[in-house]
């Protein structure tokens, strides 16, 4: 059994930096290639859709110097990925309030986005300023102005009626949550969509997981029987 939808927290890209007495940078620049790694390893298992949280909405309260350095990282992944995610037919898609993203990262990842929407291999949707709770909060807050616009029906909310205006609408619910670098926590990543994932963790930093961890995590989610709730 393999899952249609990975959802992964690439956590351990500090200490894996620390560790090694390198600069934090160069923790985040093996963190983007091991996502890449991972990607073309999903896409020969057959994975539909890989999650990454590659920015958590309290990221933010790192130190300005940190930030400003992922912020410019990240822009600089999305440029230079572009050839390799076209050729690997990954389709980029963003999940996050991205209005508060420098303008140069923000439309890099667009441009990204637009790049490879017509790819049809994998999709890897990109957490990015991204928080679950608050995008709850927009879900309901969307759901609510329909109410009062007359567009809906209260009683006409349900589950599928939130899912619908969460970030990921459109996509299937995570199947399998990976936690890399040692803890565990979902540390508000996905609360609604992974009401029934199962849950892998590792010890292992984001930038040495490799396609042995992932294989690893694939033959554990294929033993368990999936109950949802019953």
């Amino acid at each position: 059994m393999t899952p249609r939808h990975v959802a992964i927290i690439m956590d351990g890209n500090r200490r894996w930096a620390t560790d090694r007495d390198l600069p934090i940078a160069c923790g985040y620049q093996r963190g983007v290639t091991a996502l890449r790694r991972i990607l073309r390893v999903a896409r020969q298992a057959q994975i539909q859709v890989v999650t990454a949280y590659a920015f958590s909405e309290e990221n933010w309260s790192r130190p300005a110097s940190e930030v400003d350095l992922l912020m410019k990282l990240c822009a600089r992944a999305a440029r230079g990925e572009l050839r390799a995610l076209a050729k690997e037919e990954v389709r980029v898609r963003l999940c996050g309030r991205n209005e508060r993203l420098p303008s140069r990262t923000f439309a890099a990842l667009e441009d990204l986005v637009a790049e490879t929407a017509h790819n049809n291999g994998i999709t890897l949707n990109l957490a990015i300023d991204y928080g679950s709770r608050r995008e709850i909060g927009d879900a309901v807050r969307a759901l609510v102005r329909e109410v009062s616009g007359g567009l809906r029906d209260a009683d006409s909310i349900d589950e599928d009626a939130v899912q619908s205006r969460l970030y990921t609408a459109g996509l299937p619910d995570p199947d399998l949550v990976i936690r890399t670098g040692g803890e565990l926590r979902l540390s508000n990543f996905l609360l609604f969509q992974a009401a029934y994932a199962e849950f892998w963790a590792t010890k292992t930093y984001w930038p040495d997981f490799d396609e042995t961890h992932l294989q690893a995590a694939l033959d554990a989610f294929a033993l368990r029987q999936r109950r949802y709730g019953t």
